[in-house]
């Protein structure tokens, strides 16, 4: 055997080349968290959008909210309009990690909207995680609604379309959990002399520790799976906490009591096929339990997210259909 003066002996070998960063987290495509910690979310959208025309019907522009966090909002309003119009307030789904006001979908999804409802709205950006975890987007989302408060009434763009006190506020997934807390938060009263008329939540991003059997029965096939929900919680919940976090579980064993909350008209939409289903239509009974005004509709046949996945389909005309009606039933309670 040589000796290591040996000169014979073969040469060691290299140091060893250091490990080129691999993805360890992929959100869609639209987020990957790689190994070293840096994160990456490509150019190319993960969603497409069915045919759908920007006929001129509705006019948009884009504004900042929070200039500091670099936070935008996607406004909308009919073209023609005989009278001022109720205010819809929406924050785009993605798990708190992807999605932008910008989106194909959601902007074809907010068109729709102000369009058949008709309707002023607003789609909010919020900061998105792992970048920013929660309570990030709960943060951004209560900032938003009182930059709404204050230019409802001095920006004329929206000043002469709105009616301040009509403003609805709704989300889908992640957008309708910020629903939620926005309703504890500010209730009915809370954004004077602006007046909150109702919530919408759209498939509401609520889940906990103990699996239900919706989730249970979910396939590998379905667009919202159990890993991917897991993978969302992992990346936006804030370090060490579980789905039990108080902002994904309404009623686990940290969360606040929500008895005394005032949360006014609200409207709970759930997806027959969606892992969330029955988190959804939990949370409808147990706000009814304790007197609550809130109403659940399970659309039959869809699965989680369908406002966003198919923004022209004929199941959103329907819940289109259903938020106009929402939103004619606050003016016929008043």
């Amino acid at each position: 055997m040589a000796s290591s003066s040996d000169p014979n002996a073969p040469p060691p070998p290299p140091p060893q080349q250091q490990q080129q960063p691999y993805v360890v987290e992929d959100c869609r495509g639209a987020l990957q968290l790689l190994s070293d910690g840096t994160v990456v979310r490509p150019a190319t959208l993960p969603f497409l959008v069915g045919a759908y025309q920007d006929d001129g019907h509705v006019e948009w522009k884009d504004a900042v909210y929070d200039a500091g966090r670099g936070l935008g909002v996607r406004m909308y309003r009919p073209a023609a309009m005989g009278k001022k119009l109720p205010v819809v307030v929406y924050f785009h789904g993605g798990g708190f990690c992807i999605g932008s006001c910008t989106w194909p979908n959601f902007h074809a999804g907010c068109l729709r909207l102000a369009a058949e409802l008709p309707a002023v709205v607003l789609s909010f950006d919020y900061r998105l995680a792992p970048e920013h975890r929660l309570p990030a987007a709960h943060e951004d989302a209560a900032a938003a609604l009182l930059w709404l408060r204050d230019e409802l009434l001095s920006d004329p763009w929206l000043a002469d379309a709105a009616d301040p006190r009509r403003v609805f506020v709704s989300g889908e997934s992640a957008g309708g959990n910020l629903a939620h807390h926005l309703a504890v938060q500010f209730g009915t009263a809370g954004l004077d002399p602006v007046r909150m008329a109702g919530y919408i939540l759209l498939m509401p991003a609520f889940t906990s520790e103990k699996p239900t059997r919706s989730e249970l029965e979910t396939p590998d096939t379905a667009f919202l799976t159990c890993d991917m929900c897991d993978r969302y919680c992992r990346l936006a919940l804030p370090a060490g906490a579980d789905k039990d976090h108080p902002l994904v579980n309404p009623f686990g064993p940290e969360s606040r009591s929500l008895e005394a909350a005032d949360v006014g008209r609200m409207v709970v939409v759930a997806a027959e096929g969606d892992l969330l289903r029955d988190k959804n239509a939990e949370y409808a009974e147990r706000m009814k339990a304790m007197g609550k005004d809130v109403e659940l509709v399970v659309f039959p046949g869809e699965e989680h997210a369908f406002f966003a996945l198919k923004p022209m389909s004929a199941a959103t005309g329907e819940l289109v259909e259903l938020i106009r009606r929402f939103i004619a039933g606050a003016a016929a309670a008043e």
